[in-house]
Formats: C-alpha cells, structure tokens, sequence
C-alpha cells in the first residue's frame, strides 16, 4: 500500500470513531515522533501489538480486500501476570472482504458496535485442515445459530457472533448498508503466528512511502 492510502483510511477511521463516540487511550494519536520520545513505552506496546494496523493483504485493492484495526488491549500468551484476553475495533467498509481464514489458538466474539450490516461467512474445518462442508452451529449473542457452509449470517448494531478456533471464516459490510464499526473480544491475539488464510495473501502490506506517515502502525515500530 502507497503510504497516502494508509494515511487515508486512518483519518477516514478517525471520522468513524469521532461520529460513535468512541475515544482511543491517549497513544492512540501519536505520531512517530512521539514514540520515539518514550521509547519504553512504545516496545510495551509493540511487544503486544497494540496500536493501528491497516492492511489490504498484500493485494493492492484496499477498498475491496482490507481491514482497518486498532489493538486496544493484548497480553502475551503464557507469561505470568499478563492480560489472558484482547480487544480490538474494526472498520469494516461496504463490500471490503477480509479474506477466508482461521485460528488455531483464539477464540474470539466479533461485535458489530455501530453502522451498518456486517455480514460474516463460515467454513467447518476438516481433520486436514480444509474447507468442509459439514453444517455449521455458531452462537449469537448465546443463541445457537445453524448454517450451511458459506451461508452468510448478518449481524445488525448490537449483535455478536462467538468464532471457536479452527472455524473458516471472512467478512464484509454488508453494500448499500454503511461501513461497520465492529468489535473484536478474544483470548490473547498475535497477528504474527495465529491467521491461516485460505488463499496465498499476506497479512501486512508492505508500505510505499510516498508522504509522511501521520500514525506509525503497530509492526513497523515508530517507523
């Protein structure tokens, strides 16, 4: 991704947090300068991936195949003392697919918190790891949900559906609905080693500088 587009989509994110009200911690709004200036803090926060992400999978077609996040809480899996649980919110546009893929570690709810429909589809796993097409029983908000594989379930303002490890699934807002503003509760979440795609795409684009960045993103440092 061009740098500009990055820079875009985070002030585009920030229209959509300030229009529902939601506040980020204090880091939230630094720039690269200002990590540089604490750099004790800045390492917390990377160690544990918190902070901005903005990804197109590697794809280069942003607005059709990508995902705007920001980490707001995170441990670090198996070490004393810290957060077994994470959270996150994702701005999710209309049509904006966020590909076909599973955990192996976390579960995790996805929350859609304000906007428009959030359509989400999913997969049974088989023993090899690939699609089934055994029916599928999801909770949400507690209630078991069946569905047929690929069979997509929306979720309005207020709704959730609980996702158990190993589970397929993508998703998108819902066209001629709204973008979503949605969240993510989880056990601890490491985007590094915890996504298996289905289909060969990456989870961090790689960034052309074509102007300054106006928020670093959390896996490339204060960069």
């Amino acid at each position: 991704m061009r740098r500009s587009e990055i820079n875009a989509a985070l002030s585009a994110a920030q229209s959509v947090l300030d229009k529902y009200n939601w506040s980020l911690p204090a880091w939230g709004y630094w720039t690269a300068q200002d990590f540089a200036a604490d750099p004790a803090s800045a390492a917390y926060l990377r160690s544990r991936q918190l902070g901005w992400d903005v990804t197109d999978f590697g794809l280069g077609r942003f607005s059709k195949c990508g995902l705007i996040l920001f980490c707001l809480r995170n441990g670090l899996a198996d070490a004393a003392g810290e957060k077994t649980y994470a959270e996150k919110l994702l701005i999710v546009g209309e049509g904006q697919l966020t590909p076909t893929h599973r955990h192996k570690a976390k579960m995790e709810d996805i929350i859609n918190r304000a906007g428009g429909t959030l359509i989400i589809e999913f997969s049974a796993t088989d023993a090899a790891g690939n699609p089934s097409d055994a029916e599928i029983s999801v909770p949400v908000d507690g209630i078991a949900r069946n569905l047929r594989q690929w069979e997509p379930l929306e979720l309005r303002p207020g709704e959730s559906v609980t996702i158990r490890p190993g589970l397929y699934h993508r998703f998108y807002g819902k066209p001629g609905h709204g973008l979503v503003l949605a969240g993510e509760v989880s056990q601890v979440n490491d985007d590094r080693s915890d996504n298996f795609f289905l289909d060969p795409v990456g989870r961090f684009s790689d960034i052309e500088e074509d102007e300054p960045p106006i928020r670093p993103l959390w896996n490339e440092g204060a960069a």
